[in-house]
């Protein structure tokens, strides 16, 4: 499955975009002017991921990638 794949079902799945996500990791701390924070660790955001949105764990590191300006 492609990167792009990945983020269309997640956008089907949730009706959250990259962007959405970005929005809310800020609002939880995981990020800071869109930037990662040091101290947060990918298993706190996959988490977050899997339990509020019921993301899959490749889904979860998906938009885990977008934090990191992984986006192909």
């Amino acid at each position: 499955m492609s990167f792009q794949a990945y983020i269309d079902n997640i956008k089907t799945k949730t009706g959250k975009s990259p962007e959405d996500f970005k929005t809310l990791a800020e609002e939880k701390g995981f990020l800071d002017n869109g930037q990662l924070v040091k101290s947060v660790k990918a298993t706190e955001i996959t988490n977050w991921l899997k339990e509020e949105f019921d993301l899959g764990h490749g889904h979860a590191m998906a938009i885990y990638a977008t934090f990191k300006g992984k986006t192909s």
